[in-house]
């Protein structure tokens, strides 16, 4: 019959969907590692939790879709019902992460530059922060947050800062060089960090376009087939 064949085909696009669907769980599970590693050595606390989030997403999509796969394939109802509603929750979910990332991303000069002034006056004191600095100093090649100027309290002398910002760094170069743009880097941090991360935020927001649609076509197969199985059409 023609049902048939259709729900035949759309069992197998719902499983072929479904490895897509798969894949995409494994992408967002690495994109989240590499965007909390980055937000943990760029010190920005405040919104390393989103990075978190999209780990948990992409672990919660990877057994989602492993479950879209067997309740297609065994063409039972109550999977393909479990799968399309756990499928809508998460679309729900990026959304409201969509969102967040949005609003996250036009303050993010302001929360980059305090985590690193914060970082400042702690420099001195804390053994992690001060090399979570020097890595971030060398390599964006900056020095302080806004620039070296930031670090005039590093030293009595209010003219020294730390062997990081140095061009070319060796133990010591940092003192008496708070103004000497031919020793040491004098642009500042947070303007570098910013672009980064606002680069990184833009193309996690298109990596989740291209998700959402293939999630929103998986829901839509699931519905057709949940449909043609109710009806009591066997599904070959």
């Amino acid at each position: 019959m023609a049902v048939e064949g259709i729900t035949k085909c759309v069992k197998y696009l719902l499983f072929f969907f479904n490895f897509i669907f798969w894949l995409c769980g494994v992408a967002l599970i690495v994109v989240g590692v590499l965007a909390q590693v980055t937000l943990k050595s760029a010190a920005v606390n405040g919104i390393s939790g989103s990075a978190m989030l999209i780990i948990v997403v992409g672990v919660v999509i990877f057994f989602i879709a492993f479950f879209g796969c067997c309740g297609a394939w065994k063409e039972n109802y109550c999977m393909i019902t479990t799968f399309a509603v756990f499928l809508s929750i998460i679309i729900i979910i990026e959304i409201a992460g969509a969102i967040t990332a949005y609003v996250f991303r036009g303050k993010l000069n302001i929360w980059v530059g305090n985590s690193l002034k914060e970082m400042i006056t702690k420099y001195n004191t804390t053994e992690d922060v001060r090399k979570t600095m020097d890595g971030i100093q060398k390599e964006l090649r900056c020095c302080g947050s806004s620039n070296s100027d930031d670090w005039k309290n590093f030293k009595p002398d209010h003219n020294s800062v730390p062997d990081s910002c140095c061009i070319k760094p060796v133990k010591g170069c940092g003192n008496g060089t708070i103004h000497d743009g031919k020793k040491i880097y004098r642009n500042g941090c947070a303007g570098t960090m910013t672009s980064l991360l606002n680069n990184s935020l833009l193309w996690v927001g298109v990596a989740a376009l291209v998700i959402a649609f293939v999630q929103f076509t998986g829901i839509v197969l699931a519905c057709v087939l949940m449909k043609g199985i109710r009806s009591g059409y066997e599904v070959m």
